[in-house]
């Protein structure tokens, strides 16, 4: 049964960049992060409360804490530049280079945090690194003039971002239950993104999202929140070493609906690029 619940996990998160891109065609990607954002707080919340973990609240440490607002910092940055880059560029461009943090995250955790990487790791990471780099292409010119081209610079920021993300959060989770630690950095999120439509005077935008794309926006919100509980279900269950592998094969969850819905082709080079980051993928499999 956690297979079922890691495939779900890895359909959901596939969906999640799909459902986002139609909720932005009109509405500013800022404003849709901090909309989403609130469907996911209260998923995150739902979560912390299905496995009975509200009762660490009050002895959460400072640090802790601290590391964990950190990571919630990164996340929200994330996800400003992913929506950015999701609204202005290709998806089956943008979702490769997003899903590099998984590289990222490892030569940072060797980094900072002593991790080993193993030759079979090594292996992965270095198809994973490949396969992103032949699907990056030049976005051709269009309507949007030079912001055609800015969607890599938000795709790698995103990607830098995330990696932040896990290393702050592998820091501040080993003093908190998981789900209760999401939900936390997740309310981090929620301020930050919020305080940036303000600040950057979008605040009366959103009044103005079209209807059909708040209904997008809100189910992005879900799918995210679905995704999260089928994983940490299927992480109850089954080995991680299985699962999170599983989890990362959404890419092509992504891909086929970017080819269904918006009709995105992958040239030769790009086709390659993705068999080489799901080789690396699973290559992560081999204990």
């Amino acid at each position: 049964m956690w297979v079922l619940f890691a495939v779900g996990s890895a359909f959901f998160a596939g969906i999640t960049a799909i459902l986002a891109k139609c909720g932005i065609r009109r509405t500013d990607s800022t404003v849709a992060t901090a909309v989403r954002t609130v469907v996911v707080l209260i998923v995150s919340w739902l979560m912390v409360f299905f496995v009975g973990s509200q009762e660490q609240i009050g002895s959460i440490g400072g640090e802790t804490l601290l590391f964990l607002s950190l990571s919630g910092l990164a996340t929200g940055a994330s996800w400003l530049c992913y929506f950015k880059a999701l609204q202005i560029g290709d998806i089956n461009k943008v979702v490769p280079i997003d899903r590099s943090a998984t590289v990222l995250t490892m030569i940072l955790a060797f980094i900072f945090l002593g991790e080993s990487i193993g030759p079979i790791k090594a292996v992965g990471v270095a198809l994973i690194a490949v396969g992103t780099f032949l699907m990056i292409e030049k976005k051709e010119a269009g309507p949007v003039g030079a912001k055609g081209k800015s969607w890599l610079f938000y795709a790698i920021g995103s990607a830098v971002f995330a990696s932040l993300t896990s290393i702050l959060g592998k820091i501040g989770i080993a003093g908190v239950e998981s789900a209760l630690g999401t939900a936390i950095r997740t309310c981090v999120v929620l301020i930050m993104a919020w305080a940036m439509v303000f600040v950057s005077g979008k605040g009366s935008a959103v009044k103005e999202i079209p209807k059909d794309e708040l209904c997008f926006i809100c189910f992005s919100g879900l799918a995210t929140g679905a995704s999260w509980l089928c994983y940490y279900k299927a992480l109850q269950n089954g080995p991680a070493s299985v699962v999170v592998p599983i989890d990362k094969l959404s890419i092509l969850v992504t891909i086929a609906f970017s080819y269904a819905v918006f009709h995105e082709r992958l040239s030769e080079k790009s086709a390659v690029g993705l068999a080489a980051i799901v080789a690396g993928t699973l290559v992560m499999l081999v204990p």
